[in-house]
């Protein structure tokens, strides 16, 4: 069985290059990734059945998975929303998955962003794990556009094995995460 690419780089160069960087001893301690969550929120799916249902298909295009659908905890009647109403969906991608997904996102999804100029490099959560926002589904090139039902955003969220937001930030540095230049401030 063929490993994804990512995984190849990981283990040929990266874990070196963090183990120079931050003087790990050993190849176990280099942060790994862990898991890769996926989820789309569909608030119109509390009127629209069918606005679940393309955004499950579409999900399951993007990662390969079948995704869960997700129920509310609570009611809300502004939103008229109900306990137990479908809102969304989620995946959580680990292994092969993961890896593929990864570099698809890097690759191919991130450079297809209009007016793209790189990720924010403060958006960890102190514990090394990184969360992005993409708002259409259709950079990525499973989703046909013209057999859109409509366009949805989603949520990505890597989480790694990293200790701190510094390990993180270098290991999805190396994968080849877009982040944006911070300038220092004088």
């Amino acid at each position: 069985m063929e490993q994804a690419s990512l995984w190849t780089k990981y283990q040929e160069s990266i874990v070196p290059a963090m183990m120079e960087r931050f003087g790990f001893a050993n190849r176990l301690r280099v942060p790994r990734l862990k898991k890769v969550a996926v989820n789309m929120g569909v608030g119109a799916g509390v009127t629209d059945s069918k606005a679940i249902q393309a955004a499950v298909e579409e999900l399951a295009q993007i990662t390969g998975q079948r995704p869960v659908v997700t129920r509310a905890r609570k009611s809300v009647a502004g939103f008229k929303l109900r306990e137990g109403m479908e809102v969304g969906c989620r995946v959580t991608l680990r292994g092969k998955m993961m890896y593929e997904f990864l570099d698809r996102l890097i690759n191919v999804a991130l450079p297809r962003i209009k007016d793209f100029r790189g990720l924010s490099p403060a958006a960890f959560d102190g514990r090394g794990n990184y969360s992005l926002g993409l708002t259409e589904q259709i950079v990525f090139p499973e989703v046909e556009v013209d057999k859109l039902y409509r366009t949805q955003g989603m949520n990505v969220t890597i989480v790694t094995s990293a200790r701190d937001d510094e390990e993180a930030r270098e290991l999805l540095r190396l994968f080849g995460m877009p982040f944006k230049r911070v300038e220092e401030k004088s």
